[in-house]
C-alpha cells in the first residue's frame, strides 16, 4: 500500500522566501488560512490577523517586493507543525527577524501561522 500522508514543501518555501516569490509561498497555505503577525507595530493584544489567501496574498505581495535579502533558517518540520526562523537584510544594513509556527492540514498547507517580527531601530 502507498504512503498517502502529505508533507509539507518545505523545497517550496525556501524557494519562495529566498527568492522572494510570492506565488510560490501563496501556493503552501490553504484557501481559508490564517495569518497573525506580532510586531512593534501590532503587540500581542492587537496583532495583525489575515484571513485567506486574498488578504495572504497582498501581504506576501509587499514583502516580496521589497529590495531585501531573505534567509530561511532554523527549520522544523512535523507531522501536522512547521516552525522556521527567517533573517532578512535591507541595503542599508538594517535587519529583520521573524519567526513562525505553522498549523498544516493533512494535505501539508498552512492552516494558521502565527509571526513574531522585530527590526533594528
Amino acid at each position: 500500500m502507498a504512503n498517502t500522508t502529505a508533507t509539507f514543501d518545505l523545497p517550496a518555501l525556501r524557494r519562495g522566501i529566498e527568492q522572494r516569490d510570492a506565488d510560490a509561498l501563496l501556493g503552501l497555505y490553504a484557501d481559508d488560512a490564517e495569518v497573525v503577525e506580532v510586531s512593534k507595530t501590532t503587540p500581542p493584544s492587537t496583532p495583525a490577523i489575515l484571513r485567506g489567501k486574498d488578504a495572504i496574498r497582498a501581504h506576501l505581495a509587499d514583502v516580496c517586493g521589497r529590495e531585501m535579502t531573505h534567509s530561511l533558517e532554523r527549520v522544523v518540520v512535523g507531522e501536522r507543525n512547521a516552525s522556521f526562523t527567517e533573517a532578512c537584510r535591507y541595503p542599508d544594513g538594517t535587519a529583520v527577524l521573524c519567526t513562525a509556527m505553522l498549523d498544516l492540514d493533512a494535505e501539508g498547507r498552512i492552516t494558521r501561522q502565527i509571526g513574531v517580527t522585530a527590526w533594528d531601530e
